[in-house]
Order: C-alpha cells, then sequence, then structure tokens
C-alpha cells in the first residue's frame, strides 16, 4: 500500500525521515509567481517574501486531473493507495481526490479526511506510514486515525487576523472588529466538521498565547502526559512563551517544532502560534514510551 498526502500537512524534516510519501502539489502565487508548497519554495523563503513584499498570496486546490494522474502513476506499482487529506471543512482537495480516483478504475483509494490540518494532519499521515511499515492491517489504520483525530486538538492564534480576513477563512467584519479592538482570537479546528472555531479571545496577543495554554489544560491537564508539537509561521518569540506557559502545567512531551507550509501560512501569515496536542498514551501503540524530545533551540524554530 502506498500513502499519497498533500502539503497542508506539516512535521518537522526529523519527523518525516524515513516515511515514503507521495505528494499531490498544492500551488501558491506571490507576486504573480506561481510555486508548488514545500517543493520549489521553504517556508523560511516564504515568510521572508511576505516581509519583503507585504503582499498577500492566493492558493489553489488541486485538480481532479493532479490527482488522477498521481494515483494512475502509483497503480502501476501497487494499486492499493491509502490518500490522507487536508480538512474537507477548509479545502476543496478531499472531493478533487475522490473525483480524480473515479478516472483511474485500476486505483483501489482509500480516503481519509482528517478533518484538520498542519501538524494534526502530519500525525495521522505519520501514525498511518509507521502502521504500515509495522504490518498493521488497513482497517486497523483506519480504525487508530479515527481514534487520533478525535482525542487531538490543533490550535492557533495571531497577531495579524489581516491574513485571515483577506483569504476568506473568517469574516471581514468579524476580522475588522478584532484589528480595532485588537483581540485576538484563539482558533481550533472542530474534529466533526474539520471548520475553525472561536473558542477564546486575548487582549494582547502575549494573552491569547498563554489562553492556548489554559485552554489546553483544562482539557488535558490532568489526565496524563501530553505529546505536543508547536507550530509557527515565522514567530520563534511566539513559541518559546507558548512552551515555557505549558510547561508550569502540564507534563509535556515536545515533538520538534514545525513550521506552517507556505500554503497554510497564505492564509494564516507569519504571526501565527499554536500547537497540536493529544495524551501520550494515544500514540503508545506506535511509538511506545518515549522519553522527553530535545529542549527547543533557535535553529529548531527556524527549522524549514
Amino acid at each position: 500500500m502506498q500513502i499519497v498526502t498533500d502539503r497542508g500537512m506539516d512535521l518537522a524534516p526529523e519527523q518525516m525521515a524515513g516515511m515514503d510519501l507521495h505528494f499531490i502539489p498544492l500551488k501558491i502565487t506571490l507576486n504573480e509567481k506561481s510555486y508548488d508548497s514545500g517543493v520549489d519554495i521553504s517556508s523560511a523563503e516564504f515568510y521572508k517574501m511576505l516581509d519583503e513584499t507585504k503582499a498577500y498570496p492566493t492558493t489553489s486546490q488541486p485538480s481532479a486531473g493532479d490527482f488522477a494522474k498521481l494515483y494512475q502513476k502509483l497503480a502501476a506499482k501497487d494499486p492499493e493507495i491509502l490518500s490522507i487529506h487536508i480538512s474537507s471543512g477548509l479545502s476543496g482537495t478531499m472531493n478533487a481526490a475522490v473525483q480524480g480516483a473515479k478516472l483511474v478504475p485500476e486505483a483501489k483509494v482509500t480516503f481519509v479526511d482528517t478533518k484538520t490540518l498542519s501538524t494534526g494532519e502530519g500525525w495521522q499521515v505519520q501514525a498511518a506510514a509507521l502502521a504500515l511499515k509495522a504490518g498493521w492491517k488497513l482497517d486497523k489504520i483506519l480504525t487508530y486515525l479515527k481514534e487520533i483525530r478525535s482525542k487531538t486538538d490543533v490550535m492557533f492564534t495571531l497577531d495579524d487576523l489581516s491574513y485571515l480576513i483577506h483569504g476568506g477563512r473568517i469574516s471581514h467584519l468579524k476580522g475588522l472588529l478584532g484589528s480595532l479592538l485588537q483581540i485576538k482570537p484563539i482558533i481550533r479546528v472542530d474534529e466533526e466538521d474539520g471548520k475553525y472555531v472561536d473558542v477564546a479571545k486575548g487582549r494582547t496577543f502575549k494573552r491569547a498565547i498563554q489562553t492556548i495554554a489554559r485552554v489546553a489544560t483544562e482539557k488535558y491537564g490532568n489526565a496524563g502526559k501530553v505529546r505536543i508539537q508547536l507550530q509557527h509561521g515565522f514567530n520563534p518569540e511566539g513559541v518559546m512563551v507558548l512552551k515555557e506557559e505549558l510547561q508550569k502545567y502540564m507534563d509535556c512531551h515536545f515533538e520538534p517544532v514545525a513550521a506552517i507550509a507556505p500554503v497554510l501560512g497564505a492564509h494564516t501569515g507569519p504571526s501565527l502560534v499554536g500547537l497540536s496536542i493529544g495524551l501520550q498514551e494515544v500514540f503508545a501503540p506506535i511509538f511506545g514510551e518515549v522519553v522527553d524530545a530535545t529542549p527547543i533551540k533557535e535553529m529548531d524554530m527556524m527549522a524549514v
């Protein structure tokens, strides 16, 4: 079986090592030039360009034809394909995948709508890849991915709401009011419909970052060791604030910090700070007992 995913998925480079994945292109256009997110433009390059140009990028999802071409190529080697994608509540990528598979009858494609994005999607992709390598059957993998989806959260906040507004991810009125009042939303990805929900607010950006830790602690603080992956656009200082706050209240295992992919950062901008979080015991079937990751270093936070 082969795994297909998209560039709405974020993992740190060291987490990707040894995983056999096939990516469908997600395109981004900045200053009238198009790029394949994560292929011919890195996260560091992208956020530097945003800072230099002050331009708003646009993105485009893959077509059914893009998926058909990839599925056809893979089916020639192995027709069994597991296609794992960004939330259908935030992108039409999943629908394009389903339509593309219809054009390639020789491919036996199983679809997973992760109902999330970024490192939340990445955790499901990583789990599937490791489970497949361990010899798990498809049904067991699918059941496990549903469990991960239901028992993890993705949350983030932003200092600059203009990218969300421009990308249509929140209403212009709500975003405008937030900007005028300097209120920073804490946004969570709902595990049922895979859409953004506003769960709390902070009067300042630092307070919003601290509120992420409070919201996470309310759900996971008394339940045992937690697995956390911090993520950001280009905001290493914000990541450190969040890490320090989380460590005050929970027994944390930190995965390497992940940079938000350009195709996602086009809608959130460089200020984003967030996390994926879940109980460590949920991941024990794949990872076993783990020791704490190496403490966050500056070069980790600048990693692509």
